[in-house]
């Protein structure tokens, strides 16, 4: 039995029960503990009953760290995660994160998350990987010209992407994505089904592969409903006052009635342009963002946006990575899910009052 003391108050143990006690107690083998707690499948019901009333009697608790040292793993995966830029309503990669550690935890594991640099953007990997301090990796970093996923790849390191290689179409590793034109063919139908023709589409630069994947879904939707988009497009970068000198020009040169923007960042900019202006987003002018972030579900009238399931996304990364960690067949080498949309007064004014 573990050792004990007697201290004023109360019957406390010096040192916590082991396993040598938990098979003492249970008239069992130290091994028939080791497998009631990592391979019951081995034991007969009713012994493997008795260990784990055993354990619970006891409150026995197996050192992970020691069982981490003989299987040479440590529960652990690595995630970059870079600060969030100035002047952005981004916060998805927040929900992410937090998505990521409650699947991996249910999963038996836990996140370990390490700054970026964009000076050296396999350096942190390179650390991780030398150090065995991790078992797999999650990479965000997808977008045209990054590193880390090919770089771990030739390292022959598992890892799980979340986004699609987006330049490199030879790519063999596993991916977990949103369906970011689907996304914003479901805003822009949303729009023309509330009456709206001249639906602007404010985006990210031309070398942002994710952002021209969204653009697609709007000229899709629009050519599909036999909608004009010329002049109805403004790429800019993805910040607030961007998007908001972006929404000026196009008010005063194209007037549309609607935007459709790549991000709720974007679409923050519309809004500080409509307020300027004095319009009333929903009523006057109907406003659609993406990434439905905190932002977006406080704004007074409320914003409009495509919502990722970021929280499936973690669950089937998290289902992924244990595919790989435990050697077993992944079937699909890309995964792609669908988005919804969050939808709110910018984009569906509410009916004026009965009289």
């Amino acid at each position: 039995m573990a050792r004990s003391e007697h201290r004023p108050g109360g019957h406390l143990p010096v040192t916590p029960p082991t396993l040598a006690d938990v098979a003492e107690r249970a008239g069992v083998s130290r091994q028939t503990v080791s497998n009631a707690v990592n391979n019951p499948d081995l034991l007969r019901p009713d012994t493997l009953e008795r260990v784990r009333q055993t354990i619970a009697e006891l409150g026995y608790s197996p050192n992970r760290a020691a069982r981490n040292l003989r299987t040479r793993t440590s529960q652990l995966i690595g995630l970059r995660f870079g600060a969030v830029q100035e002047g952005t309503a981004n916060a998805a990669m927040d929900r992410f994160v937090h998505s990521l550690v409650e699947a991996s935890e249910e999963a038996g594991y836990h996140v370990l998350l390490f700054p970026g640099d964009d000076e050296d953007p396999v350096g942190g990997y390179d650390n991780l990987l030398r150090s065995t301090a991790v078992d797999a990796f999650v990479v965000t970093d997808t977008y045209l010209g990054n590193p880390q996923a090919a770089w771990l790849s030739q390292q022959r390191a598992p890892f799980v992407a979340f986004g699609r290689p987006w330049d490199d179409e030879g790519a063999r590793h596993v991916w977990v994505d949103v369906d970011g034109a689907a996304g914003i063919a479901l805003a822009t139908q949303h729009l023309i089904d509330r009456g709206h023709t001249r639906i602007a589409w404010i985006g990210w630069r031309k070398d942002s592969p994710i952002g021209e994947d969204r653009r697609s879904g709007w000229v899709r939707t629009m050519h599909a409903n036999g909608l004009s988009t010329t002049g109805l497009a403004s790429r800019v970068e993805d910040v607030v006052h961007s998007g908001a000198e972006a929404a000026a020009v196009l008010l005063d040169e194209s007037r549309p009635t609607a935007f459709v923007c790549a991000s709720d960042t974007l679409a923050m900019g519309v809004l500080h342009t409509l307020w300027i202006r004095q319009l009333a987003p929903g009523r006057d002018i109907a406003v659609v963002g993406f990434d439905d972030s905190q932002v977006a579900q406080v704004y007074p009238v409320g914003l409009t946006s495509v919502r990722q399931p970021l929280e499936d996304v973690a669950v089937e990364i998290v289902r992924t990575l244990r595919a790989l960690l435990s050697h077993q067949p992944v079937v699909t080498r890309g995964v792609l899910l669908e988005p919804t949309l969050a939808i709110r007064e910018s984009s569906q004014p509410e009916p004026p009052p009965r009289t």
